[in-house]
């Protein structure tokens, strides 16, 4: 048995949902920004570039969340004694949302390429000069979890433009629909609360571990030292 009942439950729901994705989208941008004008050695240019481009992409992911949620109804259905909550789009916002999602990805992938290049460039000069491998592994850990970040990002973006350019999903209960709806619910929680924290957890793990081997390296040394002297002051007697 199936009834639909129309209240603000679901659109307060998916109000919570869209402006939560905005805010911390905004925080992880923070945090890439901060790891890309690092690498980049504090260039003023490069800073200049990613603020701009970034404040443009989110102020028009914010005025897409307006229009989203201005233009947009909830509908709890309740199947089988379920509950559920179904979102109804009009076209011109699934239109933009796809729009949006797509100028997104872009960015995404410009700070993907800033990143590769400054990688690459010091790999070259590492080659060149022969030095220690300390700023190799440091640049290593961070190009793995930015690529591991956007490959989890175009996955999302990938559900979102399939179900943006093909709205029948959005409305269908038929079982593909559910799964590629359920499939983006999850991938988006990964992305936003597990390998986004990732960006400052990987490097954070590497540094603790350089201190834990510096420390371990400053032991050693320290007791051979001993060891040393102990053995000096024994030949001396």
């Amino acid at each position: 048995m199936t009834a639909t009942l129309y209240c603000n439950r679901c659109k307060i729901v998916y109000v919570v949902c869209v402006w939560t994705g905005v805010v911390v989208f905004a925080m992880l941008w923070v945090i890439i920004i901060t790891r890309l004008h690092a690498m980049y050695q504090g260039s003023r240019k490069i800073l200049m570039f990613l603020i701009v481009t970034f404040l443009a992409v989110n102020t028009l992911d914010a005025v897409v969340a307006i229009m989203t949620t201005m233009h947009t109804s909830g509908e709890e259905l309740i199947l089988y004694g379920t509950y559920r909550c179904q979102i109804n789009y009009t076209e011109d916002v699934v239109f933009i949302i796809a729009i949006a999602w797509i100028l997104t990805t872009v960015l995404e992938a410009i700070a993907l390429c800033l990143a590769a290049r400054i990688v690459v460039k010091h790999f070259r000069e590492l080659r060149k000069h022969s030095t220690g491998g300390i700023i190799e592994d440091c640049f290593t850990v961070l190009m793995k979890t930015h690529v591991v970040y956007f490959a989890s990002f175009v996955t999302v973006s990938c559900f979102q433009l399939i179900l943006g350019f093909y709205p029948t999903f959005i409305t269908s209960n038929s079982l593909p629909s559910q799964i590629i709806s359920g499939f983006l619910q999850i991938s988006q929680v990964v992305q936003l609360s597990v390998l986004g924290p990732r960006l400052i957890l990987g490097v954070r793990e590497y540094h603790a571990k350089l201190v834990a081997d510096s420390d371990v390296a400053t032991g050693m040394t320290s007791i051979a030292f001993q060891e040393r002297v102990e053995i000096s002051t024994g030949s001396g007697v």
